[in-house]
């Protein structure tokens, strides 16, 4: 695994129009379990918005008309950038599907927000989950870091079968 940045690597701005977690997910939060899955400089934009937003940027952007949990917007993807370059994105998180899901996976809210945070910093970065192999190396790294975060294993019900 490649050596974690310095805190002034990351250029964070954070948006809460939808305010329901601005409470429970703190900058500072936000700040260590991204840096817990950057390898590289960063300049990022989390932004919480409710369904209607999320569903508005799913069907815009990704021809799928729901909203999703976690939306990465990388812009400098498949871009060969120098060592110091950042990496610029996006990170959009439904509030209303993360504290679903967060609730039908017997999960905290704040548990499942930060998987969803560090699944969508590792998309910015270029990791993907298109095929099999590529799934299976994003979940392992996604459950290392979280570990190290001291968060469960995001997967653990998958593996057992459990719902």
């Amino acid at each position: 695994m490649s050596e974690k940045n310095s805190p002034q690597s990351l250029t964070l701005s954070v948006q809460y129009p939808d305010p329901r977690l601005k409470t429970l997910v703190t900058r500072a939060k936000l700040r260590r379990w991204i840096g817990a899955a950057l390898f590289a400089p960063a300049e990022l934009t989390i932004r919480f918005v409710d369904a209607d937003e999320g569903r508005t940027l799913n069907r815009d952007y990704r021809g799928k008309d729901y909203a999703t949990n976690v939306l990465t917007f990388a812009y400098n993807e498949g871009e060969e950038l120098p060592d110091d370059a950042p990496t610029v994105a996006d990170i959009i998180l439904c509030t209303d599907v993360l504290e679903r899901e967060a609730a039908e996976q017997n999960k905290t809210v704040e548990e499942h927000t930060a998987h969803l945070i560090v699944h969508g910093v590792l998309h910015a970065q270029g990791y993907d989950h298109e095929d099999d192999e590529e799934a299976t190396e994003m979940e392992a790294l996604e459950t290392e870091l979280l570990g190290m975060l001291g968060f469960a294993d995001p997967y653990a019900q998958e593996k057992t079968g459990q719902q």
